[in-house]
């Protein structure tokens, strides 16, 4: 360890890339000093609700990959303790604690970065990593636009970094299995699949702007999105229901099962047409008075949420989609937020259903059953799948890092592109209200001026995004 750390303090290479900070090294220059005896020296970026389960995964990983986690970094100071206190815990490690990411970035002890921010930070923090030389896992959805997307897969190219996306379905050995079996043809050829995610959700409710608490850096955590005043049902968690800073429903766990849709479908582009609709229901258009408000029930994310009382959100609790690609396949998603039936043979909540010319298979979590033709018994599936011994997409990413083989990777940059590009395509759809023609190869619009704008944004300085990758 002190020779590598040594090896990079006192040495320069002259090599063509992006240089990591004052040292004179390429990013992947500096990518392949890392050995299979060295220790990589990671830094978690968010830390509530899915960054801890990033925690709880590289601490389980400390010894079978030898990755220790020495940063953590959070906009909200008040998680420090108790998630310093889980590293402590498990590994013995005391990690540093910081709020600034940039910081963290400019740590030249630091090998790799994992994110769980608001999607609005994840690409801007993703391409700052690259600059600096760092290995990213980034969460889904990849990117919060479509053309940041594709700055991402740029930076993730040119600098020759593992870059992996958080599409953890990847990792599943039942998963992998179940699309092996749709790829050699077992219900004929697939010509739809349906991507479902049914996860009934109560108003997050409304408030009136405020001062921020104390411990929490706000202006730092919106970065790059537009100014607002501090509202508390616009930031934790509930940031995933504003356009400003999440992608609702169909950016958030509709990702996973839009990423499960077209690998099963074999699509490595993009769709040529969509079209979604959809709104908010369910929900009260009024305030609620003092005697008749739903009293509060804490849900995950640590947000409180309100049976059917208004709602400040703006993005849909209701959306259906439909993609067509070139030869004519099909890709469906719904999304339902409210009360509702499920599907498949014994109703699924989050799954994905494959049609073909020979029968059917769905996939729910971990679990698949295909079945031949109007035939009500499966003739193909799973055992019912266990994810805690499932290999994770965690340590597929350490892995990659140490072999330098981006092929290895079972969720690449661009893999993971094109899935979150679907929920953006959706969502551009559904704010214009009508179907558009996409043009994958340039990525954008056809004859659609309005729908453009939507594929970028304004970054507001000082983060801005880097002129030059």
């Amino acid at each position: 360890m002190t020779k590598r750390r040594e090896f990079l303090k006192k040495t320069t290479i002259s090599s063509a890339g992006i240089v990591v900070g004052g040292l004179g090294f390429s990013a992947k220059s500096y990518a392949s000093i890392i050995g299979s005896n060295d220790r990589i020296h990671l830094a978690q970026i968010g830390i509530r609700n899915q960054g801890t389960v990033h925690i709880n995964n590289y601490c389980r990983l400390k010894d079978s990959h030898n990755v220790a986690l020495k940063v953590l970094c959070d906009t909200d100071e008040a998680l420090f303790d108790a998630k310093s206190k889980i590293v402590f815990d498990k590994t013995g490690i005391k990690p540093e604690l910081e709020w600034d990411i940039r910081k963290v970035l400019e740590n030249k002890e630091i090998d790799a970065v994992s994110m769980a921010t608001p999607n609005h930070w994840h690409a801007l923090a993703t391409v700052w990593a690259c600059q600096a030389g760092k290995h990213v896992y980034v969460e889904k959805p990849a990117s919060h636009t479509i053309w940041e997307g594709r700055k991402m897969v740029e930076a993730a190219q040119k600098s020759g970094l593992t870059v992996q996306v958080g599409l953890t379905n990847r990792a599943y050995t039942n998963v992998r299995d179940a699309i092996q079996f749709l790829h050699e043809g077992e219900i004929g050829k697939v010509y739809m699949a349906r991507a479902l995610t049914y996860k009934l959700r109560n108003s997050y409710g409304t408030a009136k702007d405020s001062d921020p608490p104390p411990a929490f850096h706000y202006d730092q955590w919106l970065g790059p999105a537009p100014y607002r005043p501090y509202n508390e049902k616009r930031s934790h968690y509930n940031w995933h229901w504003y356009w400003d800073t999440g992608n609702g429903d169909s950016g958030n766990t509709g990702t996973h099962q839009l990423d499960i849709a077209r690998w099963g479908l074999q699509k490595y582009e993009h769709p040529e047409r969509v079209y979604s609709r959809g709104g908010i229901y369910g929900f009260n258009e009024d305030d609620c008075r003092p005697n008749n408000c739903t009293p509060g029930t804490m849900v995950y994310g640590d947000v409180e949420t309100y049976g059917h009382d208004r709602s400040m959100q703006e993005t849909p609790n209701i959306q259906t989609a439909s993609f067509t690609y070139a030869d004519g396949t099909l890709l469906e998603y719904e999304a339902r937020g409210r009360y509702t039936n499920y599907e498949g043979s014994d109703g699924k909540e989050v799954g994905n259903l494959f049609y073909g010319s020979n029968g059917w298979l769905e996939i729910s979590g971990n679990t698949w059953r295909a079945f031949r033709q109007r035939e009500t018994e499966p003739f193909a599936g799973s055992e019912v799948g266990d994810s805690a011994q499932e290999a994770s997409l965690f340590s597929n990413f350490l892995e990659a890092i140490r072999s330098g083989d981006q092929n290895q990777l079972q969720c690449t940059m661009q893999e993971g592109f094109y899935s979150s590009a679907l929920p953006l395509l959706a969502n551009i759809s559904y704010r214009v209200k009508r179907e558009l023609r996409f043009l994958g190869d340039r990525e954008q619009f056809a004859n659609d001026a309005e729908a453009d704008t939507y594929l970028s944004k304004i970054y507001r300085e000082p983060f801005s995004f880097p002129a030059k990758l």
